[in-house]
């Protein structure tokens, strides 16, 4: 069976309530990310089996950490891993910083300036995506794109937390 996310849930019950535009952000992420995803989990070192994909991903931040939390879709546990937040908040102030300049540019610069900020865009969501695809070695495998976007959430929930 093949190893991917079928449900996407964002515990963001602790955190301030998103704005339109996070909201929006986090809508079209989670909607990207079920279209298409690949999100595997390697065997375990002590050859356990694991439950077998699909998975459901609930995502939250806890005690500082992002937390992944992994069930199949008839809710038995198939893993959950913290991961440091700290290699993520360079990026993710990089990342809101170009996009608040992006959405100025695009009320009033020509579209040459548009583009120019839309590709340093792209290049802090690769980057935020690369480091996620580090932190998330040996606990899963994702893909660049799933990694794109689950990097969009992780900034989503970001946005309202004291990361």
């Amino acid at each position: 069976m093949p190893s991917y996310l079928s449900d996407v849930e964002i515990d963001d019950a602790n955190l301030p309530p998103p704005t339109p535009e996070i909201e929006q952000e986090r809508r079209v992420a989670i909607f990207d990310l079920l279209e298409e995803n690949t999100f595997a989990l390697p065997e375990r070192e002590d050859g356990r089996a694991l439950p077998e994909g699909p998975y459901k991903l609930d995502l939250a931040i806890r005690e500082r950490r992002l937390v992944f939390s992994l069930s199949t879709p008839d809710a038995e546990a198939a893993g959950e891993f913290h991961l440091s937040l700290g290699p993520f908040r360079q990026v993710v102030k990089d990342y809101f910083q170009i996009c608040e300049s992006y959405f100025e540019a695009v009320k009033r610069m020509p579209p040459s300036q548009i583009e120019a900020i839309d590709m340093a865009r792209r290049g802090i969501h690769d980057e935020g995506a690369r480091i996620l695809q580090d932190r998330l070695a040996g606990k899963a495998e994702v893909d660049k794109a799933t990694a794109r976007r689950l990097f969009t959430l992780i900034c989503v929930l970001h946005h309202g937390s004291a990361m």
